[in-house]
């Protein structure tokens, strides 16, 4: 069994977005916080994002409104794109590479 693991320490939006990258037997991931505000990303490939704690306010591409996404649930974006996201209290997630 392999027990050597390199973890991956991203900071985005002057420190308001921290998260870890890592890869397991299930894929590539990364877990994170996003600290109240509103940012734009842009995805490289297919990602699965599950809220873990608090709230993501969500804009995918095409839409004109936001949508909520609480603890407990999860969105798909496409890959080559960029969404809008608005938080409104400190919140964690997972992002699940590939999907």
């Amino acid at each position: 069994m392999d027990t050597k693991m390199a973890l991956q320490v991203n900071e985005y939006f002057d420190g308001k977005v921290k998260s870890i990258g890592f890869e397991n037997g299930e894929g590539r991931a990364t877990a994170g916080v996003m600290a109240a505000g509103e940012y734009q990303f842009g995805t490289s490939e297919q990602e699965l994002m599950k809220v873990v704690s608090g709230e993501l306010n969500i804009r995918l591409p095409g839409e004109t409104d936001f949508q909520s996404y609480p603890s407990g649930s999860e969105f798909r974006v496409e890959a080559n794109v960029k969404f809008d996201v608005r938080v409104e209290t400190p919140t964690a997630y997972v992002c699940f590479y590939g999907g």
